[in-house]
């Protein structure tokens, strides 16, 4: 097995050296105990304001096995696990944070799991939430999402994964400026897997995932990759067309038996805001795919790419010539 280990960064100076330290000693003694045959390191610099460019760098000066993209803007994480994904050399991607909530030394538990042949995805679970109750909460809601969006097993789905790199291939066509590597790779498996491991407390900073960017992301999610809200649009209509139908019959059965009065006023507004709302809903639902297939028609890239050092490493086959 050969890895790949790719960090998404972003205002991460202050963990990054840590991080890449414990990557490096943690994937060496893989190679020693024969458990890995080689790998690499690809630091993903998301458009990050501060120093955290400079850390990867310098880090990946030291060591032939780490390599860095820079991004010109942030264009979000899973943007920059694309990106990284599509750079990975080896057989085996595993994918993690660059804030130490995702020990290194548990990745083994996540290659071990792909030995078996049929498994292709592994999804790190914790055995402690490391989250506090709210920002559980809006990640539950967060997979329920995913869920919704055709993701088998969404309840198990987080940013310390690992899977097997030909799985890119079914979305290499990808260019969304909105995309969700767990639907991406949806697309190619079914055989997921989850297995615990230790997470730790956040030791520095905060995440830039806020309640509302979560909120917002579910929606993407839903709206961006599944029908559920098109197909709920479908069963109002139907809803409020067959209440209408009973209302008709209602009112018709009043005239012919001679029980029909001037009132109702009420009862007609309240109808009238009834189907209006309903209208409304349906429209606006309708309104929020169309304007993702116009965003989509505009071709806006995944991500940029303003240097990367990937050539930098020359690796050589068992006969000694290079490769």
């Amino acid at each position: 097995m050969k890895v790949t280990v790719v960090v998404p960064c972003y205002r991460s100076r202050g963990t990054l050296g840590e991080l890449v330290e414990r990557i490096t000693a943690s994937m060496d003694l893989l190679v020693e105990s024969r458990a890995v045959d080689d790998w690499e390191l690809i630091l993903v610099i998301d458009g990050s304001p501060d120093d955290t460019a400079v850390v990867a760098r310098e880090s990946a000066a030291k060591a032939p096995a780490i390599h860095v993209i820079e991004f010109t803007r942030n264009f979000g994480q899973h943007n920059a696990l694309l990106a990284g994904i599509r750079a990975a050399r080896h057989d085996t991607i595993v994918t993690m944070d660059d804030d130490l909530q995702h020990p290194p030394e548990e990745v083994f538990k996540l290659l071990s799991m792909l030995e078996d042949e049929r498994i292709d995805l592994v999804y790190a679970v914790p055995e402690e939430e490391e989250h506090g109750a709210l920002r559980s909460t809006a990640s539950r809601f967060v997979k329920g999402s995913l869920a919704l969006a055709g993701v088998p097993n969404a309840r198990w789905v987080g940013a310390y994964r690992a899977f097997r790199t030909e799985l890119r291939e079914g979305f290499a066509l990808v260019d969304d400026p909105q995309l969700n590597l767990d639907v991406l790779l949806s697309w190619s498996t079914v055989s997921v897997a989850p297995v615990r491991v230790t997470m730790n407390k956040r030791e520095e900073g905060h995440s830039s995932y806020s309640l509302a960017k979560l909120a917002s992301h579910a929606f993407n999610m839903i709206t961006g990759y599944g029908v559920v809200p098109l197909k709920l649009a479908t069963w109002l209509g139907f809803g409020c067309g067959g209440l209408g139908i009973v209302l008709l019959i209602v009112v018709l059965i009043r005239y012919l038996v001679g029980d029909t009065t001037v009132a109702g006023f009420t009862t007609t507004i309240a109808l009238i805001s009834l189907f209006s709302g309903a209208q409304m809903l349906t429209i606006g639902i309708i309104g929020e795919y169309l304007g993702r297939q116009h965003f989509r028609s505009m071709h806006k890239p995944a991500y940029v790419v303003k240097r990367q050092d990937l050539l930098k490493a020359v690796s050589t086959d068992e006969g000694g010539e290079n490769a």
